[in-house]
Formats: C-alpha cells, sequence, structure tokens
C-alpha cells in the first residue's frame, strides 16, 4: 500500500517520551507568569507602557472572544436559517431590502447585519449597503459546514447548562438524534424515532463532503481490491472513494435502519454491483472478510473505550493479514491546545452522550492492542476536517 505523495507519513512516537512543557523550569516559569497576572501592581506597570498596553489589549480581546463566543455562534446561527447569506450570494442590497427578504423587522435586520459584518462574515459598503464577506463567501461553499451549523440548534439548546452536560452525559436533545449500541429501529429507546435516525444521517452525508476529499487525499485507495467502510451511513464516502478507484469491491456496514438508506441510494448508481451493503450491529454482527483496507470515518470517537476498542478488533477480523485500516477523523492534540478536538468534540460528544477525541498516540496504543501494527499518521492539512492514522494488520 502507498501512501499519497503530497503527504508523507510518520510513525506515531512512542508514549514513553515526556510531553513538550512539563519540565521542572517550564512549569516554573508559568507559575511565575501566572503569579504576575493575577498581580494588580503588575497590570498597573504594564499600562503605563506602550508595548504593555498592547499586551494588555491582546489579552483582553481574547478574554472577551471567549465570553462572547456563544453570542458570535448565534449570530451565524442567525444568518443561517434565516438565509441571509444566500440572499446576498447575487451581490450587494441595502438593508431595507435584506429585511424583507429576511422577514425580519427592520431592527432586528441591522442589527444581525452589523453583527455578521464585525464578524468578517458580510461587508458593509460605504453607500450603507451589504454584502457577502470573505467569511460568508467560504460558508457558502460549504454545504457541510451549513447543514452542521442548522443541525447545532439541539447541540446549543444542550449547552445552555454546560456543567449539567459534563455531569450527566448524554441527556439532552443531542443524545436523542442517534444511538451507537447498533440498535434497529423497532428497539431504539423511547422518544428517537425513525426520522431522527433520517435527519442525523443526512446531516452526516451533507457534511462529509469535506472530510472524504481531505482523507482521500491524504491516502491512496487505488491498491486495495475489497474494501470496507465500517459504519458507512448513506455511502456518501464509500462513493467518493468509488470515483478513485474504479474496480475495487465495495462494502458498507452500517445499523440496520442506515443500511436501508445507504441502500436506497447505493441501488440507482450505474456501478451498483460494485457495493454490497450489510446491515447489522458493530459489536455482534459477522462482517465482511478477507478485505485488504477497512475505513473507519468519523466512527472511533463517537464511541467510549471499551466499545471503540470493540470496533477495532471486529475490524481486524474482516483484514486479511497484511491489510490496513484507515482511521479519518479530528483528533485531540497532545500539545493541549486543540480547539477542534480538546475543546469542541470534548464537549459535543459529551452532549452526545458517547465518545472522546483522542491523540494519534492514544489511536496507536489501542490499534495495538487489536492486532495491528506499525500505525502511522499522516499529516492533514485540515485537521478540522479530519486527521488520519493508518496500521497494518498482523
Amino acid at each position: 500500500m502507498s501512501l499519497s505523495d503530497s503527504r508523507p507519513s510518520a510513525p506515531i512516537a512512542g508514549a514513553d517520551k515526556a510531553p513538550r512543557g512539563s519540565s521542572p523550569l517550564s512549569v516554573r516559569w508559568r507559575d511565575i507568569r501566572n503569579r504576575a497576572l493575577m498581580s494588580p501592581r503588575f497590570h498597573a506597570i504594564a499600562l503605563a507602557t506602550p508595548i504593555g498596553r498592547f499586551f494588555a489589549r491582546r489579552s483582553a480581546d481574547k478574554l472577551f472572544d471567549l465570553t462572547a463566543g456563544f453570542v458570535y455562534s448565534q449570530i451565524l446561527f442567525a444568518g443561517v436559517q434565516t438565509g441571509l447569506f444566500e440572499a446576498l450570494a447575487e451581490g450587494p442590497a441595502p438593508e431595507e431590502d435584506l429585511a424583507r427578504r429576511l422577514e425580519m423587522p427592520l431592527d432586528g435586520a441591522r442589527r444581525l447585519l452589523s453583527g455578521s459584518a464585525a464578524l468578517g462574515l458580510l461587508d458593509k459598503l460605504p453607500d450603507g449597503r451589504f454584502m457577502l464577506g470573505a467569511q460568508g463567501a467560504a460558508l457558502l461553499a460549504n454545504p457541510g459546514a451549513i447543514a452542521m451549523i442548522r443541525h447545532h440548534d439541539a447541540f446549543y439548546d444542550d449547552l445552555r447548562d454546560p456543567v449539567e452536560v459534563l455531569k450527566i452525559r448524554g441527556g439532552g436533545r443531542l443524545a436523542r438524534l442517534w444511538d451507537y449500541d447498533g440498535q434497529s429501529a423497532d428497539t431504539r429507546p423511547e422518544g428517537r424515532s425513525t426520522s431522527e435516525t433520517t435527519r442525523y444521517t443526512k446531516l452526516m452525508e451533507a457534511s462529509q463532503d469535506l472530510v472524504a476529499r481531505e482523507a482521500l487525499r491524504l491516502f491512496d485507495v487505488r491498491p486495495f481490491k475489497r474494501i470496507l467502510d465500517l459504519g458507512g451511513g448513506s455511502g456518501r464516502f464509500l462513493t467518493a472513494l468509488a470515483e478513485r478507484n474504479e474496480t475495487a469491491q465495495l462494502h458498507l456496514f452500517d445499523r440496520p435502519d442506515v443500511a436501508i438508506l445507504a441502500r436506497e441510494r447505493l441501488d440507482i448508481r450505474p456501478d451498483a454491483d460494485r457495493f454490497r451493503v450489510h446491515g447489522g450491529s458493530f459489536f455482534a454482527d459477522s462482517l465482511p472478510d478477507r478485505c485488504d483496507l477497512v475505513t473507519l470515518v468519523r466512527i472511533l470517537h463517537d464511541h467510549d473505550d471499551e466499545p471503540a476498542m470493540n470496533i477495532l478488533r471486529r475490524a481486524r477480523t474482516a483484514l486479511a493479514p497484511g491489510g490496513r485500516i484507515l482511521i479519518a477523523e479530528p483528533m485531540a492534540d497532545r500539545r493541549a491546545h486543540s480547539r477542534i478536538g480538546d475543546a469542541y468534540f470534548n464537549l459535543y460528544l459529551a452532549a452526545m452522550g458517547s465518545g472522546r477525541p483522542r491523540t494519534p498516540e492514544e489511536i496507536a496504543e489501542m490499534l495495538g492492542a487489536a492486532g495491528f501494527s506499525k500505525p502511522r499518521t499522516i499529516p492533514a492539512g485540515m485537521p478540522i476536517a479530519t486527521s488520519a492514522v493508518t496500521a497494518v494488520a498482523t
């Protein structure tokens, strides 16, 4: 198996190395810094100098952004919900016209437009009209991001009490959209409907394109002949893979109710005979065997450690010796400054009630325990979409 030439892979370092920044000198420096930052006298001295005022303003801006972050996200959410960005796709418009199109009172529209411009989503022109800003234009180019933002109504609702989310995982609206225990529709817990399964599956489908492009850019799937996408949803990733590999037999395995949706989409393709859809439980039902590649795309981080280990062991049974596994998902960062994994997905998965983001090193250790060797991480250009780890079945 070869990896994409554009992104050389690297062995995953062992866990025996001390994390950066953990030396006594580093800890001592941070303690001195913190004591200074907590001192009113230090702040008075800093504000008396130009460079001190510069750093004080920068620090205050960062702290305010953390305080106001939820408001910023709600401005974005309101813009998506009202169709603001689509309304400006054709060009600039005055605020009165936008208020009518958004079906909002002029005062409310002005507040939304001003807030969106302040966040770079819109640009306000000297004549008072508004047009798409750089961030707004980028958003329209990413339907998956728009789908995720629309879906966040449940997540935002749960986060009204973030402490409760951390104390009681999976007790709110977000958790009702999905379950990860492989139950079929007729045994799903009370309150979870087929329509919710369809809604969540469609969300994953809409947000899969960016993930698929990045994963397939990182990893060369052309050499493989029998491929299993484990937890493949409606088949969005597998169909993207089919465009890169035109000869392999392609298998998709997911819950029975999701498998029905996948069959509906794949059976109408001209190359439908290449696809095999299997419905069942990750943990109980037989998987296709003798595969030379198993893909887990945004699957492992959705599960707690024990079921995640079970998934990896089951994936190993589907592979012939020497076959490959590809794990592609947003991951945590051992340097402890990853907003993607350590902040966003940590809270999202807590609200979901299952899973956590893991570092490549943690995944490598789990792969070793599941019967894989030679774990390698593949540097990603867009870790917000996905990072990747691959290993060999022993």
